[in-house]
């Protein structure tokens, strides 16, 4: 449990300067609203970062940002990576404030399963550079109609590829609810 949990802080806790930005607008489908709304209400409790502790969520101590705007600090439940079950988030997005973390977003993330040249079965491709020609990645999952980011190298030595979604809940982000990156969110170290 403890190397996992490592593997999975290691997921998250860094700078993705080098993941491109894509962004999806907001939605206007009364189902996708529906749902949507049904993760806010989930969610809200996690306003206060110590019920996100009391939940399983660990913090990591890196402010994520690029130039094309900031994702906050990752709050990682590693119980819950893959399950993408939209009332459960995997991450929770918090920009860090004077007055301590505030909560902007969530985060799906599924682990990207490749099927390698020669083989029948999947296997999760922890290299930086893409797997062999003839690969076949297992389709991106989707949720609220959005498909995920993805497939995308691990961050740093030791994470696999894998696919994730952010979800602008609690923080308005001009590039779109779906977007990667958000521009109204700040890191103390990036401004």
């Amino acid at each position: 449990m403890r190397k996992r949990m490592a593997l999975i802080l290691a997921i998250l806790g860094f700078s993705l300067a080098s993941v491109p930005a894509l962004a999806a607008p907001g939605s206007t489908d009364p189902t996708v609203n529906r749902q949507l709304a049904a993760v806010r209400a989930a969610t809200a409790k996690y306003h206060d970062p110590a019920a996100a502790l009391a939940d399983g969520y660990l913090p990591t101590d890196v402010c994520v940002a690029s130039p094309d705007g900031g994702m906050g600090m990752h709050y990682v439940n590693p119980d819950r990576v893959g399950a993408l079950d939209p009332r459960r988030p995997d991450v929770l997005l918090y920009e860090p404030t004077p007055s301590g973390p505030r909560l902007v977003g969530v985060e799906y993330l599924q682990f990207a399963l490749v099927q390698l040249p020669g083989s029948d079965g999947w296997t999760l491709w922890f290299d930086e550079d893409p797997p062999p020609a003839g690969s076949t990645f297992a389709p991106a999952p989707s949720l609220f109609g959005q498909r995920f980011d993805g497939p995308m190298a691990g961050h740093e030595p030791g994470m696999p590829w894998h696919y994730d979604l952010h979800v602008w809940l609690w923080k308005a982000n001009t590039d779109g609810i779906f977007s990667m990156w958000n521009p109204n969110v700040h890191c103390p170290d990036s401004d």
